[in-house]
């Protein structure tokens, strides 16, 4: 598939940072849950700046679905998609992505790195195979915490939650550690998906290195 134009059918605030965008489905756009593909803006001196953007729908539905965080500081393709609106196109290219669903375990992500995990846990629930997986969720604030509702209603106790820069009441606060991982997290000789900022994955992966997780058990990418 290369450069093929979708309508974009809604677009809203999923939090105060990050776009939830749905748009038109083009024959033969296939995806495996936790793959992306390169997005581009059908805009005047933007076609050529493309950037790589997870599925976040099931693979069987009649449209495409995307959680985007935002960044206005930057100047970029998306401080441009704050603009957008219902009606307006976007080109999406090929399609890629490292991280797969392997077998049960633990989801370890930071902020948008959630993203390739949403098609992933949502196709697992349609399929009555969600199992023990558990999802571990980084973020500042709890108003930055994606799809919080229904994580919480898909995973019940399997969710858990840790904030940076907010203190609450039903969260833990602080960053993730090796005792977190333990205490949190599925048995050490599962999986364990990590997702998010660079120096959060390498912080996560050295954890659980030190808790002896072999490589082939850890899957990873960056976003």
């Amino acid at each position: 598939m290369k450069n093929e134009l979708v309508k974009i059918t809604s677009i809203t605030h999923a939090t105060p940072d990050v776009l939830h965008i749905v748009t038109e489905r083009p024959k033969g756009v296939n995806f495996v849950p936790g793959q992306a593909t390169e997005i581009f803006l059908y805009k005047d001196s933007w076609e050529n700046e493309g950037r790589p953007f997870t599925f976040t729908g099931l693979p069987n539905e009649n449209h495409l679905e995307f959680y985007i965080k935002t960044y206005p500081s930057h100047q970029g393709v998306t401080n441009q998609l704050l603009s957008l609106k219902s009606g307006d196109q976007l080109i999406i290219n090929d399609i890629f992505g490292a991280i797969a669903y392997k077998g049960e375990g633990t989801f370890i992500a930071g902020g948008a790195g959630v993203t390739p995990f949403i098609s992933i846990l949502r196709d697992l629930e349609s399929k009555n195979q969600l199992g023990n997986n558990k999802l571990i969720f980084a973020n500042k604030r709890k108003s930055d915490i994606i799809l919080r509702s229904e994580f919480e209603a898909m995973l019940q106790n399997n969710f858990t939650n840790i904030l940076s820069k907010e203190k609450t009441k039903e969260y833990a606060h602080g960053y993730i550690t090796e005792d977190f991982i333990k205490t949190h997290g599925n048995t050490l000789n599962s999986y364990f998906y990590l997702c998010g900022p660079p120096a959060m994955m390498d912080a996560v992966e050295n954890q659980l290195k030190n808790l002896k997780v072999s490589d082939e058990h850890i899957v990873k990418e960056a976003f």
